[in-house]
């Protein structure tokens, strides 16, 4: 195998001393294009910006190391990005099923501590990560939340009942989160599908919400921080 033509072939020192031009304003081009955008961070963009930034990869990646390409085609392939981007925003802001279109609506998830599961299962999350990002706000069990919101750009808000108004809940931590064998008398236990929570008369009783068999020891401890 020759290892010289795999990472050297017939690359000129003149050529890597462009590549690093091209680069440097590639990297100019991007900047001066997200500061006009007005880019949110990474972890706030929607689909549909998203889309965009990967529109912008895709067109800054390849004149960085083709000789043949003109930084003037990524160029001009990033002003009409930009006219269509804020083309499109502007349509947003003027027409709300446009922007339901291509931003989504916020879903609600949980609603009186309980899942709202049949929407809950029209999203891709699993259980372990929708309690993995609850889990990292702070609440241990579903019965310290009023209300959770899945915003269209990914981040879950949460409205968190006071300490006195805290409900027995679904656990979300793994050590808690484990199906009942054993029934206990005058203990709450919670559907470990859609959060249902009562006093069961047998150990695999019928959830009422979601048909779900299935039961977690319910938790009514207070909010830390």
């Amino acid at each position: 195998m020759d290892f010289f033509n795999i990472f050297i072939g017939d690359t000129t020192w003149t050529f890597i001393l462009e590549i690093l031009v091209r680069c440097f304003l590639m990297f100019i081009i991007i900047i001066s294009f997200l500061r006009l955008s007005g880019k949110r961070g990474v972890r706030q963009l929607s689909l549909f910006e998203l889309a965009i930034i990967l529109c912008l990869g895709s067109a800054a990646g390849d004149p960085m190391f083709t000789k043949d390409l003109p930084i003037t085609h990524a160029l001009v392939v990033f002003i009409v990005i930009l006219f269509l981007y804020r083309l499109v925003t502007w349509s947003m802001v003027k027409h709300k099923k446009i922007e339901d279109l291509l931003e989504g609506k916020a879903l609600c998830v949980v609603k009186d501590g309980l899942l709202v599961y049949k929407d809950f299962q029209k999203q891709s999350y699993s259980h372990d990560e929708f309690f993995s990002e609850m889990r990292q706000q702070n609440v241990e069990h579903l019965g310290q939340v009023r209300t959770a919101l899945l915003e269209s750009d990914g981040i879950l808000s949460l409205l968190y009942y006071e300490d006195e108004e805290v409900k027995w809940g679904l656990p979300l931590f793994p050590d808690a989160y484990c199906k009942a064998e054993v029934l206990k008398i005058n203990t709450f236990y919670s559907c470990m599908k859609c959060g249902e929570t009562k006093i069961l008369n047998k150990i695999d009783q019928e959830c009422s919400r979601c048909k779900h068999h299935s039961w977690a020891e319910s938790l009514k401890t207070r909010r830390l921080g």
